[in-house]
């Protein structure tokens, strides 16, 4: 119990220090966290210096709302929460400057083995996602991995539910696609 207690106030200490703004604090937190965070953002960008920029973008939200912190839950999935809130204005801004046409889904056969994805490294599937238009990668990662509804992202994104439905089918056509124009450049001809 009096273990527990001492973490509790070694976390509280940490937390105050950086509402201080005190640098070893924030040196300290970005540090455990980058590759992690880091890893979040390659999925919602276009390109590595994107995701820095994102990342960097999510640490300053970070520090400066680390008040709203609520003590006793994690720090980590807080963190990761304001990092994907993040990506997703970034992304909202990036639609301003620019909308993507919407067009009729059609649906697609899944001929791709289960676990055809097990053969890729992760750097060949972050390429892959980041080849994809910035609303169709968003959709793509808010749905596949952070587990949202089409309401949910909807919302997120300000866009109708048949429009994210219909971004999802894309992003996957277009993934689907982009593996298969890899295969067939390493397939002996």
């Amino acid at each position: 119990m009096d273990f527990a207690l001492d973490l509790e106030r070694v976390e509280q200490d940490f937390i105050t220090a950086l509402a201080r703004e005190e640098r070893w604090a924030q040196q300290r937190l970005y540090e455990e966290h980058y590759g992690k965070l880091m890893g979040v953002c390659l999925r919602y960008a276009g390109s590595r210096d994107e995701a820095l920029d994102l990342l960097h973008e999510g640490f300053i939200k970070i520090f400066q709302n680390i008040t709203r912190y609520k003590a006793g839950t994690s720090l980590v999935a807080w963190m990761r929460t304001v990092v994907v809130n993040n990506c997703i204005d970034h992304h909202r801004r990036q639609v301003r400057r620019r909308t993507e046409d919407i067009e009729t889904a059609y649906s697609i056969s899944d001929d791709a083995q289960p676990d055809a994805l097990s053969d890729l490294t992760e750097k060949e599937i972050l390429d892959a996602v980041q080849t994809l238009s910035p609303a169709y990668r968003a959709v793509f990662n808010l749905y596949v991995i952070e587990g949202f509804s089409h309401k949910e992202i909807g919302e997120a994104l300000q866009i109708t539910e048949s429009t994210s439905r219909s971004n999802l089918v894309k992003a996957r056509t277009k993934l689907q696609d982009y593996f298969l124009a890899k295969r067939m450049e390493f397939e002996p001809k």
